[in-house]
């Protein structure tokens, strides 16, 4: 019993309450424990600003200097200063042409009202046919630009060409100065942000076309891509503040809903960009509740974009739309159901599933329930890209046969290798998706993730913003590896992760802790890497290619096209106003911008009518009687006819993928015989021949072969059912030039140079013999 007595006083006694003194040393260590955390010293608050200043300078610097650059490189490329206005027009060429002349209409405008009222309701551009031009090409750029001129007074200080070629430019040193900052902010260095720059000048004929065109919907809007992108990686950050948290939301909803607004294409750019945070948000990594917020801005995007776009139908059937919804509602119902029960864990294995089921589903309601004119030619140039299926229609086969919608060329990968931009982009994206791969193996076998990584842990594939950008760039890159023309969107990503990479100390610890160096401290070796390799990859870029960026301003290159110049000039000069013009469509892009007049074709390749028109009207270079043409002509009101040399007698490098070629094909005639080597050959290939061959088929055994050809003019079975047989009348465009009947009644020359040949379409017809 003492014993027992004795330890229940001793028990008592602990619990007793300490002293005033030992309250006092106790209130004292959790203050300074907690309440009041250690400051760095000023010194290292000084380090973090110039840090932050340097880099953000360097950012801006850049950026001006590549808009600068490219205001340089225009100059001396087109000689555009010392050009007439009429010559400066001249070089926006195809689509380009288009969308300036809406910009010089807005401004030809009395007012910025009547300007967007001509516009949504245009019957000025395309005989018999009144469009919504705003919606259906795009033009908001355009009327931004128009604002921007007139409302800060520029049409007295500069012309409005310069005024829109540099807005365009500036766009770009945006778009540079987004790609520093995203590279800045995954690897923590400005300088991956001077690599990233420099990389993207030396590939810039495989980062951008601004060179070739600039008017393009995707030179508008890829720019604010690029910044959605740099504040998603911010936004995904684990260790960033709250006040860096709302800017980056902030900047991220601005920027997703005016590259939404700035192209016709974005939503699908935007779709990749879902499924890959879906993905990151799959794998249980983390910043689930920032991913679902970012669902929440496409949404916002979506709805106002839809009210703005005057009800847009398109946005509504997207695949992005259809997407977000089901990501949301199977978040709703995880969120309803207790974690640890067994049907949360049902619901978990059935994820994937459900969430694509339910994107398929809402896809097809949708565009069941919604009147909607979705691109359905794309989908027909999917399927006979992929060789699932083959086609006849000229449409189709002229957008399979152009350079940008080829699969990419050996130049292409030699041209990224040389930079050796390739070799570092491979050598980052494999270190990080192997690590990412290790966390995910992890988490699926029920181990925590750290909240926050060291240096020292060697595990890049933790952070979530480096998740999804190697999801992000797989995705991207598997489309540009089938169309060429898709590398602008995913080079310029690989400069930003190849620099990110090699300037990143906590990446190449990952590399070192699979290693297991014993001699060298992984992570100061880490770091003295991270500084050096850029610094060595930076001097060789400037070594090679900074002499060959100067010489090509120091070159002074020079547009010559007078024929072209000479029929605009007899067009404004000669044609009545009310004339309508008939001829290929990128030369009536070309005649709407120089002198105004209507035509019946445009270089546009979003709607289906104008598709129609323009394999209609380009029946000119085909085997077709002068009825025919001048039945087709006069269905479209057309008064003048304008036959191009270049097409009519073009030399084409890949056989059958001449307009005239795959006219031939379209129509079931056979191409005329051409003499090579001393042998006649067939100079019209079957396209669906051509095609199989392209992607790696084996052609059909009753295909055409060009070494089969006899004397006797034999039928060619392109496939079963589809028989080539030799048209009796002569090429049109060949035919018509010679002046003899029938051409002769329907068609009168009445101007032509080395290039163009002009015919006004008689009203009356006149039979002569």
């Amino acid at each position: 019993m003492a014993v027992e007595e004795g330890s229940a006083i001793e028990l008592r006694r602990r619990k007793m309450p300490k002293s005033s003194e030992d309250k006092e040393s106790a209130k004292e260590e959790k203050i300074d424990d907690i309440l009041v955390p250690e400051r760095p010293p000023k010194y290292v608050l000084f380090q973090r600003f110039a840090k932050i200043f340097i880099g953000c300078l360097a950012a801006v610097t850049s950026g001006m200097m590549y808009a600068l650059y490219l205001s340089a490189y225009h100059e001396r490329k087109f000689w555009f200063s010392n050009r007439q206005e009429l010559e400066r027009e001249i070089t926006f060429q195809g689509d380009s042409a288009i969308y300036y002349s809406y910009y010089k209409d807005m401004l030809k405008a009395p007012s910025f009202e009547r300007g967007v009222y001509e516009l949504t309701h245009n019957n000025k551009t395309i005989s018999l046919k009144t469009i919504n031009a705003v919606q259906q090409m795009s033009l908001y750029p355009e009327l931004i630009a128009s604002v921007l001129y007139q409302a800060t007074g520029s049409n007295e200080i500069i012309e409005p060409v310069y005024f829109y070629i540099g807005i365009v430019f500036g766009l770009q040193g945006i778009y540079v100065t987004a790609l520093f900052v995203t590279s800045w902010l995954m690897s923590g260095t400005w300088l991956a942000g001077m690599l990233t720059v420099a990389w993207f000048v030396i590939n810039r004929v495989d980062t951008t076309r601004i060179e070739y065109s600039i008017p393009l919907r995707e030179n508008w809007a890829l720019p604010y891509f690029a910044c959605q992108v740099a504040a998603l990686t911010g936004y995904l950050k684990s260790n960033l503040n709250t006040y860096g948290e709302r800017f980056c939301y902030l900047l991220m909803s601005a920027s997703t809903y005016m590259f939404m607004m700035m192209w016709e294409y974005s939503h699908y750019l935007l779709f990749l960009q879902a499924v890959s945070l879906f993905l990151l948000d799959s794998f249980s990594l983390k910043q689930s509740n920032k991913v679902h917020e970012v669902y929440k801005i496409y949404i916002f995007s979506l709805f106002l974009g839809y009210l703005l776009q005057f009800e847009n139908s398109a946005l509504l059937v997207s695949p992005l739309l259809s997407l977000v919804v089901a990501l949301m509602l199977v978040k709703h119902l995880q969120i309803n159901v207790k974690k640890g029960t067994f049907i949360a864990k049902i619901i978990k294995v059935i994820n994937f599933y459900l969430v694509w089921t339910l994107t398929v589903t809402f896809t097809v309601i949708m565009k069941t329930f919604v009147p909607h004119k979705e691109n359905g030619h794309m989908l027909k140039f999917l399927e006979v890209k992929l060789g699932i299926n083959m086609t006849k229609n000229f449409t189709m086969n002229w957008l399979l046969c152009q350079e940008s919608l080829q699969t990419p060329s050996q130049d292409f990968f030699l041209r990224l290798t040389q930079s050796s931009l390739l070799p570092f982009y491979i050598l980052v994206l494999i270190i990080c998706f192997i690590s990412m791969m290790q966390v995910i193996f992890r988490r699926i076998n029920g181990e925590s993730l750290k909240e926050t990584v060291t240096l020292e842990d060697g595990q890049i594939g933790e952070r979530p913003e480096i998740i999804y950008h190697v999801i992000h760039t797989i995705l991207l890159g598997s489309f540009a590896m089938i169309i060429e023309g898709l590398k602008y969107l995913w080079t310029p990503y690989v400069c930003m992760l190849a620099a990110f990479g090699v300037c990143s100390p906590e990446l190449w610890t990952t590399l070192f802790k699979w290693l297991r160096l014993r001699n060298v401290h992984p992570v100061l070796l880490a770091l003295t890497l991270s500084m050096a390799v850029p610094t060595i990859i930076g001097l060789s870029l400037w070594k090679e290619f900074f002499p060959r960026l100067m010489t090509e301003l120091t070159e002074l290159q020079e547009f010559y096209d007078p024929d072209t110049v000479e029929l605009m000039t007899w067009i404004k000069r000669q044609a009545p106003v009310a004339a309508v013009f008939a001829g290929s469509p990128q030369l009536m892009g070309a005649i709407k911008l120089c002198t105004g007049w209507m035509v019946t074709s445009l270089p546009l390749y979003s709607d289906d009518d104008l598709l129609k028109r323009n394999e209609n009207i380009y029946q000119i270079y085909s085997k077709r009687s002068a009825e025919d043409i001048y039945k087709i002509l006069t269905s479209y009101k057309a008064n003048y006819l304008i036959v191009e040399d270049a097409i009519c007698n073009e030399v084409g490098t890949v056989r059958g993928c001449r307009v005239k070629d795959l006219l031939d094909i379209a129509n079931g005639h056979r191409g005329e015989r051409e003499r090579e080597g001393g042998e006649e050959q067939e100079a019209s290939t079957p396209i669906c021949a051509l095609t199989r061959q392209a992607q790696g088929f084996k052609p059909a055994t009753s295909a055409f072969q060009v070494n089969a050809l006899s004397t006797v003019p034999p039928q060619v079975v392109c496939e079963e059912g589809d028989k080539l047989t030799y048209s009796k009348y002569g090429r049109f465009c060949h035919e018509v030039k010679i002046n003899y009947s029938p051409y002769v009644n329907y068609f009168t020359r009445v101007y032509w140079n080395r290039s163009y040949f002009v015919y006004k379409i008689n009203t009356v017809i006149s039979f002569q013999s």
